[in-house]
């Protein structure tokens, strides 16, 4: 019998608590350029839901990782039916220009200039277009919607035409051929949840080699034309968390592609690499970053194989595209220290070791351990940033290889190396 006459009550109990910690407001403030529900979509909580502040703390994560966010936090008012979720946004400036500068010891001199709108209409979509200058032009166009469809689904369009001088590694010597590469890319975005996307999508290209200079090889042609079709599917985990110029966290990313040619002389082959990405915050005003590369491609006996070792790629200060490989391993790490912080402004500084090893095309995987291979680059930088412009970080770093052969360069740019 009491049993009969606790029930009820406790039922009512619990729907009143249920009722006083219920959802009954979400507000978004401080957002002046990016749309209100072009954010509200993206949270996962909602009017009717009860109060979970870890819920909360997840959204604030997504909100953080936006372009067009610097930083959110959020409060709790108690109401009376319930409570009122404020979202307290902070702003990026998301009109961006890019720079990467890049010399070494051989007075090599190249650069790239790029404009970027990371929060176009104001829903965080980035439409951008890049310039290259390495001794000859490229260009470059993107149009990156991520939400477009939901808050789950967008898709990515990328033009690009890129002309450089490509060194050929051949048995008897080096040459150099003036390389152009004209390419159509349609991606897919799809996020299963707040950690976990996928991108699938297609990219037909066009590449055109010219022999200029140096050594010959009677199987290697001078000159010729090639269409290719490309598939590509990117899939990331990303558990990072982000505070101004700190971030804490660990990151994956895996891309493999699949290469179809219409030549015999550039074979079929497949390619994927996965970069795993550690960030650890040191005391107040450090942090460590380490990145590992591991890559392997289809290992064909060719001088146009796709691993190179590169200044803006892989090893800052070696030069640009001084080897070519079918597989790689690299490791980045450096420890990044905040000097200085008044309000916006932000100077830091970073010592780094950049190493990596290559397959040579055709090769064992113990060429990864072959001296010839291996290369391993320390060196110093400096970071200027602006903490309300999104990656408005400039960076200067030089590097200086220990190993044989090495070389040493400055590499200039916008962002974090990675």
């Amino acid at each position: 019998m009491k049993n009969l006459i606790l029930l009820p009550i406790l039922f009512f109990c619990s729907l009143v608590i249920s009722q006083e910690s219920t959802i009954t407001e979400i507000t978004v403030q401080g957002n002046k350029k990016t749309k209100t529900s072009a954010l509200t979509r993206l949270i996962n909580i909602e009017k009717g839901n009860v109060l979970d502040s870890l819920q909360i703390e997840k959204d604030l994560k997504i909100l953080k990782r936006l372009p067009s966010i610097a930083n959110a936090t959020y409060q709790v008012e108690k109401k009376e039916n319930g409570y009122e979720v404020i979202y307290n946004i902070e702003e990026n400036f998301t009109i961006i220009p890019s720079a990467n500068v890049y010399t070494t010891n051989d007075d090599e001199f190249a650069f790239r200039l790029g404009i970027y709108e990371f929060n176009a209409l104001g829903r965080n979509i980035i439409l951008g277009a890049l310039y290259q200058h390495d001794i000859y032009n490229s260009y470059t166009f993107n149009l990156r919607a991520p939400y477009l469809f939901s808050k789950k689904f967008g898709v990515s369009l990328t033009y690009s035409d890129f002309t450089t001088q490509e060194p050929v590694f051949l048995s008897n010597g080096n040459a150099d051929y003036k390389y152009n590469n004209t390419s159509y890319e349609v991606l897919g975005l799809y996020q299963f949840n707040f950690q976990n996307r996928i991108e699938l999508g297609v990219n037909y290209f066009n590449e055109d080699y010219v022999y200029k200079r140096g050594a010959t090889a009677p199987d290697v042609p001078r000159d010729f034309n090639v269409n290719k079709l490309l598939y590509k599917l990117i899939y990331q985990y990303d558990n990072l968390d982000y505070d101004y110029q700190y971030v804490s966290g660990f990151k994956s990313v895996l891309n493999m592609q699949y290469v179809i040619s219409t030549e015999d002389v550039l074979p079929d082959f497949i390619i994927g690499w996965n970069d795993f990405l550690y960030y650890k915050r040191v005391g107040n005003k450090g942090n460590w970053a380490s990145r590992m590369r591991l890559g392997l491609a289809t290992n064909d006996e060719t001088p146009f194989a796709p691993f190179a070792v590169d200044n803006n790629l892989n090893i800052r200060g070696v030069g640009n595209i001084i080897d070519r490989g079918t597989g790689v391993i690299v490791i980045n790490t450096e420890y990044r220290h905040t000097l200085l912080e008044k309000d916006w402004f932000v100077l830091q500084s970073n010592v780094f070791v950049d190493g990596g090893s290559w397959r040579n095309p055709g090769g064992e995987f113990s060429d990864f351990g072959e001296s010839q291979n291996f290369r391993i680059y320390p060196g110093v930088g400096l970071r200027i940033m602006h903490k309300r412009i999104f990656n408005a970080i400039f960076r200067i770093d030089y590097g200086h290889g220990v190993t044989k052969d090495a070389t040493r360069g400055l590499v200039f740019g916008i962002g974090q190396y990675f």
